[in-house]
């Protein structure tokens, strides 16, 4: 099969030679051939060097390289790669627990599949693309998914409207791929919970927080827990399970907040210790009185991409100085940044800022990140989005 190639700048395959994985249109000089967006490209550098073959796309990332070798991107490649993330997840014990059926499976360059994200929620795998290239293989991709996983996987929903450029124009529509309606329970460390594929953030779950989710189990008995940002109530029922004594879940999402007390109910039927608002954020966390000893602030994005950097450096600086001021003296503070743009020496930052301005004696206790299924490719650093701390508040 004949591949277009794309031609680099004079010095800009270093990178690539560091086998990063993402080819800025900056470094690019020439074109051999008119790819079109989703297009595989072949990569080279100076005198002809072959870099790699990946991905071409509009846009600052213009190649997603998915192999440094000279190979065909076949229905053998991609049952090679879902085989190697497959092992890695058995490696971890993730794929055959009776107290969980919940993990990611491919996390997208972490995974040498950028642009690729896919879940499993007991046997349904929400594959979602990020990318035109990965969604035109999508059919290859649920192809292979088969393969590796066998009898144990039944359903294939693909998840892709929100992720997709959106000038790629491609008219993708959500849905199954392989089995239908089914069953949306699923499992996490023996709590059980709904998952809205169809219609919830994401694949339906933020998988990526379960073993901080654990941690906060271990420091909640007899405390009185807000969680702020809940979305589906994850911490809120972990929270329960450790001997909570009163827990506040607030979300500005009505829908979330219902799926909260479906999922607390699901759990712990009927208890009378939860209590779930939909309230914005941040005039919750101002009129609260010091009610709570242990807070989570867990919001999404505040930033996106570069250019709002330091309005989402401020809104986390907003949020914690807030928490900071009404904790209880001897609180415990779970606070989280999923910005890829936000570094941890930014995130640490904004909170040591937060914990100046409130003038209370603050110590860290663990800084958390996103658990195994969730690989950092170690060329590709961006990788590392989830950044946490807890925090000890005197």
């Amino acid at each position: 099969m004949k591949h277009c190639k794309v031609f680099l700048k004079p010095k800009k395959e270093e990178s690539l030679l560091r086998f990063h994985p993402w080819v800025f249109s900056g470094a690019i000089q020439s074109f051999e051939g008119q790819p079109e967006e989703g297009d595989l490209v072949e990569v080279y550098g100076a005198n002809n060097r072959y870099l790699g073959i990946g991905h071409f796309q509009i846009g600052s990332i213009a190649v997603r390289i998915l192999s440094f070798q000279q190979q065909e991107i076949d229905q053998a490649f991609w049952e090679n790669r879902i085989r190697i993330a497959y092992e890695l997840r058995k490696t971890l014990r993730l794929t055959a627990s009776e107290h969980n059926n919940t993990y990611r499976l491919v996390h997208g360059e972490g995974d040498n599949l950028p642009g690729l994200v896919i879940d499993m929620y007991a046997h349904t795998a929400v594959m979602q693309a990020h990318s035109v290239g990965m969604h035109l293989a999508r059919h290859q991709i649920a192809e292979a998914l088969k393969q590796i996983l066998g009898d144990t996987l039944q359903n294939i929903y693909y998840k892709s409207e929100a992720t997709l450029p959106y000038k790629a124009n491609l008219g993708s529509e959500d849905g199954y791929l392989l089995g239908g309606d089914v069953e949306d329970i699923a499992l996490e460390n023996g709590l059980r919970f709904c998952v809205d594929w169809q219609k919830g953030q994401k694949t339906g779950f933020f998988v990526d927080q379960r073993e901080n989710r654990s941690l906060l189990e271990h420091y909640a008995k007899d405390r009185a827990v807000l969680n702020m940002f809940c979305y589906t109530g994850g911490f809120s029922f972990y929270a329960m399970r450790g001997g909570a004594k009163v827990v506040h879940s607030v979300d500005s999402s009505a829908k979330a907040i219902a799926l909260t007390n479906k999922n607390v109910s699901l759990n712990f039927p009927g208890d009378p210790r939860h209590q779930a608002f939909a309230e914005d954020a941040f005039k919750y966390l101002e009129h609260m009185g010091s009610n709570y000893d242990l807070i989570i602030l867990d919001p999404p994005a505040f930033a996106k991409h570069k250019d709002v950097l330091r309005n989402a450096l401020q809104g986390y600086r907003k949020l914690n100085a807030i928490a900071f001021e009404k904790i209880k003296p001897g609180g415990i503070l779970f606070t989280f940044s999923c910005s890829q743009v936000v570094n941890k020496e930014h995130f640490r930052l904004a909170v040591f800022s937060a914990a100046a301005q409130s003038g209370r004696s603050v110590r860290i206790l663990h800084q958390l990140t996103q658990p195994a299924d969730h690989p950092v490719n170690i060329y590709h650093p961006e990788g590392e989005y989830l950044k946490g701390l807890v925090l000890y508040v005197e």
